[in-house]
């Protein structure tokens, strides 16, 4: 966003932009954690059954 846009922004709608990214940021780290979680299920499901 330019600063020239910025500037028009009240306080309402930068704390509402700043919420949003937050959210935004807790949603991939959930996505990332239940990918990784899934993957050493798989890790040890594999080595079980072939180990």
């Amino acid at each position: 966003m330019a600063k020239k846009e910025k500037k028009h922004l009240n306080a309402k709608q930068v704390a509402y932009e700043k919420k949003q990214e937050q959210e935004g940021r807790k949603v991939v780290n959930w996505i990332f954690g239940v990918l990784i979680v899934v993957a050493a299920a798989f890790c040890l499901m594999s080595i079980y059954m072939y180990g």
